[in-house]
Order: C-alpha cells, then structure tokens, then sequence
C-alpha cells in the first residue's frame, strides 16, 4: 500500500464502532477524505459485535450513556432513513421493542430509585414496580424475594447485531470507505500520529488514527506509548428451550446479575461477574458451560418455575472491551496526540452506543469539536485527572 495515496483517516478495527465512524464521516459533506478501516477478520466470525446479546436500553445511571443509546434507538427505528443505499435491500434488523426489565432485592433499592430518578430527568419511559405490581404484569414471574423492579416502557429491546453490522458496512463502502483485510502492529508518531504499520508490511500514512480495536484497544493504545485502562474479559452467552409460554417477556435482569431474554422462540441468558469476582483478561473464546449448571440455571429456575424444565440448546462466547476504572467508554482525542482517537472500553455497551459515538467522532474529525453531543466526559484525560464517571447498571 505504499504507492496507495495518503489516508485521511485510518480506523484500527471495522466492527460497530469502527463501522459506524467510518460511515457518519463519509456521510458529511464537509468531508474529502480518504477513509480506511482495517480490520483483522471481515468475516466477524469472532467479533464483540456478532456474538454480543444485541440489546438496547436507555436505562444507565448516566446522562450521558442515556443520550447515546438513545439515538441509537432513533437509528435502529430510522434504519432506511440514516443507512439506506438506493438500489439495495437494507438487512432485516428485527428490533424487539419489549423494554429491560431490572429486579432489586430490599438492598438494591436505593440504587434503583436513584437510577429511576437520574432517567426521569432525562425523559426516559420507565416505571418503578412494587412485587404485587410485578406480579400482576408478569403472572410468570417469583416475586417472593423482591422489593422493586425498573421497567422500561419505550425505546428498549433487542435486535440483529450482524444486521445492523452489515447495514453500516453496505453505507460505508457506498460512500467509498475502504475496509482493509490486515492487522496494525505499529502506529509511527512523534507529536502526532503520521502512519499505521501493518502485520504483512504495509504502510498507510494517515492524518487521523482511530482506535476502535474492541478487546485488542489496550494493544493499540500501546503503539502511541499510552496505557489505557480497557481490558478484554469473556462473556458466556446460554441459548435455551423452554416449552411454556411467557407472554410478553423483557429483557430481565436478576437481583443476582444473571439475565434472560427471549430469543426468537427459544431464549438466551448470560450474566457478567460481580464486583470482586474473578475476571480475568483472556481474547479465548472457549465458552464456560459449568457456569450454566452452576450459576445460571439455579437462579433461572427460582425466578420462573416454568425455567425448572429448561433445556440448553448451545452456548457461545463473546468478549466485553470492559474499562476497569468506571465501566464507561473513553471516546475522543489522546492528551498529547491530538489526531489519535479513542473509541474503547464500553463495556458491553459498546452495540447500542456505536451510532452516537461514530457520529461524534466524525464531528471531532471534520469539524474539531462535539456537535450533537458533548462528549468529553467521556475523554481520556479523566483518568489523569482522577475523576472517573462511574456507571452503575452494567449487565
């Protein structure tokens, strides 16, 4: 690629969130650029994005992760109007609007009723449920144990993740981005970022680097010199059959972390490890199936008694780029190169705040500031500065 022009921008990583930049900036008109994506696998046979549990929710304890799943939903509800290319068919995204559903025992109370409050101020559609009130919406569901549930009422659900994948990929390269089959193994850099080495030797000089490496982001980061607090940690994902009917089932997360959602006819569960337990970083996918008998199905029969006779169908395993300072993204310029960008550690966010932040970015791009949305809290100069942004409901 060395007699290849100039890049004006290079983004390491081509899945939802590289995607999704690479496609609002080619989308601006203010924008001339040559845009290119490298991405290690363009089949994503092992991406975050393509073996994520696909959800959506605007309920977060931050304002700021509420705006960006927000327009999320706006996109996923606009799909042809926002990704549409003429002449082409856009990928069927079958968004399940059935809202999350989070369960609280008397101890987590305070924090759901401060949670409730932070999404009131916001305008999100949610409603805080008594046992008798839970009861009476979900007849399936066992109550005994809770105090409260948060219910989402609007603007929640879940969908196809590799859908909308492939509908960002089909704009983007409509608009002429390019998505390059390689590894980056080095960024050259003095005081700014000047070309990106790849694995088989070749060279793109570039005037702006993204780093939208998913679980590999520490590893990009490193190339300029920088630690970045965003490590990658496994999450077991458990397909099962259950003959009963649930009539209008959300997304539900247990008091104890663990969750289940219908999936088609069948359903899914999956839990992330609480604060203290063991996480370890891996980039193995090997799926951990002793954790559904041991964990998972316990918990999944207490809450329903109709999940007492449940089978598992399969199981698979997908990686949280997991931002181990406070479970929030870090988006926008390096402190000392101003033309490296980070789009890291969502923490399993990373689906449903993809549209927002790749807007964000392009704005930062072709117009040297945040436009829609302000979004240097999530910057990484906050770790320097030793103000974290912690986010409280993290599934």
């Amino acid at each position: 690629m060395s007699d290849a022009p100039r890049a004006g921008v290079v983004i390491i990583g081509g899945a939802i969130v590289g995607s999704a930049t690479a496609t609002f900036l080619a989308m601006r008109p203010d924008w001339r650029g040559r845009i290119v994506v490298v991405e290690r696998d363009l089949t994503y046979r092992t991406a975050s994005t393509t073996l994520s549990a696909a959800a959506i929710r605007l309920q977060f304890s931050t304002p700021l992760n509420i705006e960006l799943s927000r327009f999320g939903v706006h996109l996923i509800k606009h799909l042809d109007d926002l990704l549409g290319v003429a002449g082409q068919p856009l990928p069927e995204v079958d968004f399940v609007e059935r809202g999350y559903l989070f369960l609280a025992t008397a101890a987590g109370v305070p924090v759901l009723e401060h949670n409730h409050a932070v999404q009131r101020e916001a305008g999100v559609e949610v409603v805080l449920l008594s046992p008798v009130e839970l009861r009476a919406r979900f007849p399936w569901l066992t109550v005994s144990d809770l105090a409260a549930g948060s219910l989402g009422l609007g603007n929640e659900g879940w969908f196809d993740a590799y859908a909308l994948l492939q509908a960002f990929r089909a704009k983007a390269r409509s608009l002429g981005v390019e998505y390059v089959a390689g590894e980056a193994v080095a960024i050259e850099h003095d005081h700014l970022a000047r070309a990106v080495r790849l694995a088989d030797g070749r060279r793109i000089e570039t005037d702006w680097v993204v780093n939208a490496a998913g679980p590999r982001a520490a590893d990009v980061a490193a190339m300029v010199g920088t630690e970045l607090p965003v490590r990658p940690r496994k999450r077991n994902v458990y397909h099962f059959e259950c003959r009963a009917t649930l009539e209008d089932a959300p997304l539900t997360i247990d008091p104890s972390g663990i969750y289940f959602r219908p999936e088609g006819p069948n359903w899914i569960s999956g839990f992330s490890p609480r604060e203290g337990e063991a996480d370890p970083d891996t980039l193995d996918l090997e799926v951990n199936r002793g954790a559904w008998e041991e964990r998972v199905w316990p918990v999944l029969a207490h809450r329903v008694d109709a999940f007492q006779a449940i089978r598992l169908l399969d199981a698979w395993a997908g990686h949280y780029e997991v931002n181990t300072v406070d479970h929030n993204a870090v988006v926008g310029p390096h402190p000392t190169l101003p033309n490296f960008l980070f789009a890291n550690g969502f923490s399993g966010h990373g689906l449903q705040q993809a549209p927002a932040v790749g807007r964000g970015l392009a704005e930062w791009i072709a117009a040297g500031r945040w436009e829609t949305l302000d979004l240097s809290p999530f910057g990484f100069d906050r770790f320097a500065a030793n103000q974290p942004i912690r986010e409280l409901n993290v599934v």
